[in-house]
C-alpha cells in the first residue's frame, strides 16, 4: 500500500485526506474506511474554500475526486484549471458528472430547464467533458453511466501543454 494525497470537490468545498491506497485504485470510485482497519493513524482536515482558488501550494495532491459538483460551480473550466494546478503532474481526475444530453427532446429539456435550476445550485446542460479538456486535462477514459447523461470521466494533466 501508498501513502497517498487526496482531494475531495463537494460542491466547490474541498475536503483533503490523507489516505492509503491499495488494490482498491483500480475502481473508478474510491470510498477508504480511514479507520484502524487500514491502519491510517493521521488526521483529516477539512477546509472550506472556493475551488477556483485554492489555498494548496502547486503539485499538492496525487488524485482528486469529484461527485455531482461541476453543476454548481459557476466558472467551471477556471475550478477545474485550479484542480490541475493541484494535481502532480502524474495525477489523475476522477468525476461522476451529469452532463448535457446529446439525445435530442432529452437535450433540449436540459436547456429549457437550466435557467430555472441554476437559480437554486445545478445547471443541467454543462459540457464538463469539454470543459475538462478546456483546463488543460487530457481524458483517459470517458463512461456513460445513466444514458448520456450521468459519466465517469477520468482525466490526466495534459502535460504538453
Amino acid at each position: 500500500m501508498q501513502l497517498s494525497q487526496l482531494v475531495r470537490v463537494l460542491r466547490g468545498e474541498v475536503v483533503t485526506l490523507r489516505v492509503v491506497l491499495g488494490d482498491i485504485v483500480k475502481l473508478p470510485l474510491v470510498f477508504v474506511d480511514l479507520g484502524a482497519s487500514v491502519g491510517y493513524s493521521g488526521t483529516i482536515g477539512l477546509r472550506e474554500m472556493d475551488v477556483c482558488s485554492l489555498e494548496f501550494p502547486d503539485s499538492s495532491f496525487d488524485t482528486v475526486a469529484t461527485a455531482f459538483t461541476f453543476c454548481s460551480v459557476p466558472k467551471p473550466v477556471m475550478g477545474l484549471s485550479e484542480l490541475r494546478r493541484v494535481l502532480k503532474a502524474d495525477g489523475q481526475l476522477i468525476m461522476i458528472e451529469h452532463v448535457r444530453s446529446a439525445i435530442g427532446p432529452l437535450g433540449i429539456f436540459m436547456d429549457l430547464m437550466t435557467p430555472l435550476t441554476s437559480r437554486i445550485g445545478p445547471s443541467l446542460n454543462r459540457d464538463t467533458v469539454g470543459n475538462v479538456q478546456k483546463a488543460g486535462f487530457r481524458l483517459r477514459r470517458v463512461e456513460n453511466v445513466y444514458l448520456d447523461v450521468v459519466k465517469i470521466i477520468e482525466a490526466v494533466p495534459d502535460n504538453s501543454k
